[in-house]
């Protein structure tokens, strides 16, 4: 197992809140978003995705271009290269954080 996927699995299902980190993953993956723009497709509070935002950067999963209010968030080269570690990873869990999460909600 090479460096960057055992980052991702820490990142994804190591820690508490990879299911919301893997959700910005993905959205970065499929378009550039500030971090208002990834609350709105997220539906989660701005500061939660500034917090994983900060984790993210930190462990260079994304990159930004430009500041404050308009710094635009991108998957860093090195994880768009190792996207099929990200996929795979997802594909093994993302499914059953889902499930979790709507377990939760039925229970409240």
């Amino acid at each position: 197992m090479g460096t960057v996927k055992q980052l991702l699995w820490w990142l994804i299902a190591g820690s508490e809140g990879g299911f919301n980190r893997a959700r910005i993953l993905q959205t970065l993956h499929e378009k550039p978003c500030n971090a208002n723009q990834l609350a709105e497709i997220l539906t989660l509070d701005y500061k939660t995705i500034r917090h994983h935002i900060e984790v993210l950067e930190k462990n260079d999963a994304i990159t930004s271009m430009g500041d404050k209010y308009a710094k635009m968030y991108f998957m860093s080269r090195t994880l768009e290269e190792n996207y099929g570690d990200f996929k795979e990873i997802w594909d093994r869990i993302g499914e059953k954080e889902v499930n979790r999460a709507k377990d939760k909600d039925v229970k409240r």
